[in-house]
């Protein structure tokens, strides 16, 4: 269980720096209506997908990034919430699983 909290902690940072470039193109994705205030998106992925939060960190421009997955059916989800509320989409899909690994020990050449 540590394990997992540790790569999960690892896959928000990397998340993070990751979707920084999107929140970019965030208007964009507002406008093609993958996006709705915070609270209906998250009920949507917990009825729909039976997603719960996994991960999170702060983006660019104190933008949240969040993963949300369902370890039943093996959905995830990434979200971008701006500081105005809105909520958008910016990748899905299918087989999430969660890893823990460890990083190697300071010294040893990996």
């Amino acid at each position: 269980m540590i394990r997992n909290m540790k790569f999960l902690k690892m896959g928000a940072v990397a998340a993070t720096c990751g979707l920084t470039i999107l929140t970019a193109g965030l208007a964009s994705a507002q406008q093609q209506r993958n996006c709705g205030p915070r609270d209906l998106v998250v009920a949507r992925l917990a009825e729909g997908y039976g997603e719960t939060r996994q991960s999170m960190g702060l983006g660019a421009n104190n933008a949240v990034i969040e993963v949300f997955a369902s370890d039943e059916s093996g959905t995830w989800t990434i979200t971008v919430t701006t500081p105005n509320g809105m909520t958008c989409l910016v990748a899905s899909g299918q087989a999430f699983e969660a890893l823990a690994e460890a990083l190697p020990a300071q010294g040893n050449d990996a």
